[in-house]
């Protein structure tokens, strides 16, 4: 006989829970909330129940921060989740991916595909998203009569500035039919253009209740508008395709009153601080101009005493004038002083060669050969034309040229003697 092997209790659970997780795959549970806590941590447990049975849920931060809204003690709901086995305790529970409010399953997929045809298309493009006017002088809200928002809208943009006009332009805002009503103001809207601005809103409700907002032709009129559009519908958490396709979204209908309707109070107190800054740089500019105009009658001079300093300064000039003036008979004095003694150093410079030339001419008389020659002395030459002034030097036969005061002679040496 077989005996089956002896299990840890470790190995007895993980064996469960490989088998419940092979078993059950990834799949969607209806059920009830119950016991619903959610730790700092983020990470939620609840236990889901009906009429017959229940089971442990665990749902992860990782998982729950991605909800848009708070699930509440009793309220049915349809969880994504793996089936499993929490080994530590051995409890048999469900470990939940993405939750939704019962029934709500095709809703969202709808939404989800509308919200995406529109998105790919272009229609909630941000460039295409018109401003919205800062100071508008008459609003329109684009609600139902009956609806607790056109109360609220209008209590908040009485409060915050009665100035501004109101125009209700009232339409169903759920039920069968109200998309069409809807989209079919905005146009009555748009086409009497009697506001700077339009607020669509409603208040909170289930999906069902808001869900005329998440229709295509809501969105279409939204953006074929001639005026802005400010949605606010439903609470914080609430999004519906009317709020992407419009200029501005706001959480909630008091808060898209108050985004298009500026504090009365808050500009009055920002016109007293811009006409205290104006006063002071009023003042600032005065008193700087003051200053200026002072400076300008420092140096301010009447034309009496304008005309006097000038007077004197054109006496100084004549004064000058006359210092500087060349006196014509002095010059005239100079100038023959200057002849003078320009003639007399000429001549005293000319006399001073004719005398010097007087000396040389003696001197060179005195030393002339001829002038000898006239005293009775000869002066004797070579045929090299040498002057002979020793008879040593001479050769028999040589012929010599001799020069007398008047006339010369030439002469044979024929004997030589001391």
């Amino acid at each position: 006989m077989f005996d089956p092997p002896i299990l840890t209790v470790s190995e007895l659970a993980r064996g469960v829970r490989d088998l419940l997780e092979r078993r059950f795959p990834l799949g969607w549970v209806a059920g009830e909330i119950s016991n619903f806590k959610r730790y700092d941590s983020g990470h939620c447990y609840f236990t889901l129940k009906d009429a017959g049975a229940q089971v442990r849920c665990v749902m992860f931060r990782s998982r729950s921060q991605y909800m848009d809204w708070q699930p509440k003690e009793g309220m049915q709901v349809e969880v994504r989740a793996l089936v499993t086995l929490y080994e530590p305790r051995g409890d048999f529970q469900l470990n939940v991916e993405t939750m939704r409010r019962a029934g709500l399953g095709p809703l969202y997929e709808r939404f989800l595909r509308t919200r995406d045809a529109l998105e790919r298309e272009g229609l909630f493009d941000p460039a295409s998203k018109r401003a919205i006017p800062l100071f508008p002088k008459t609003v329109g809200l684009v609600t139902s009569l009956a609806a607790a928002a056109l109360q609220d809208m209008l209590t908040t943009l009485s409060r915050r500035n009665p100035s501004i006009k109101v125009v209700v332009y009232p339409v169903p805002v759920q039920g069968e039919g109200a998309a069409a009503r809807i989209a079919a103001m905005l146009a009555t809207a748009s086409r009497r253009n009697e506001c700077e601005v339009l607020l669509l809103a409603r208040g909170g409700g289930s999906i069902e209740d808001l869900w005329q907002f998440n229709e295509e032709v809501v969105a279409r009129a939204i953006r074929a508008c001639g005026i802005p559009v400010v949605t606010g519908v439903g609470h914080e958490t609430d999004f519906t395709i009317a709020d992407f396709a419009a200029d501005l979204r706001a959480p909630t209908p008091t808060a898209a009153a108050e985004a298009v309707s500026p504090s009365r109070d808050a500009l009055f107190a920002r016109l007293g601080e811009l006409v205290e800054r104006s006063t002071r740089a009023a003042l600032r500019r005065i008193e700087t101009e003051l200053q200026r105009v002072d400076g300008y009658g420092r140096r301010l001079v009447h034309p009496k005493a304008r005309l006097a300093a000038s007077g004197r300064f054109l006496e100084q000039l004549r004064a000058r004038l006359a210092a500087a003036r060349p006196d014509l008979r002095a010059l005239e004095r100079e100038r023959s002083e200057l002849l003078r003694r320009l003639d007399f150093a000429v001549r005293r410079n000319l006399e001073r060669p004719a005398q010097r030339l007087h000396t040389l001419r003696a001197s060179l008389a005195s030393l002339d050969p001829t002038a000898v020659l006239a005293r009775g002395y000869s002066l004797t030459r070579n045929a090299k034309g040498e002057v002979i002034r020793d008879a040593t030097t001479l050769v028999t036969g040589e012929t010599l040229t001799t020069h007398f005061s008047r006339g010369r002679a030439t002469s044979e040496v024929k004997t030589l003697g001391e």
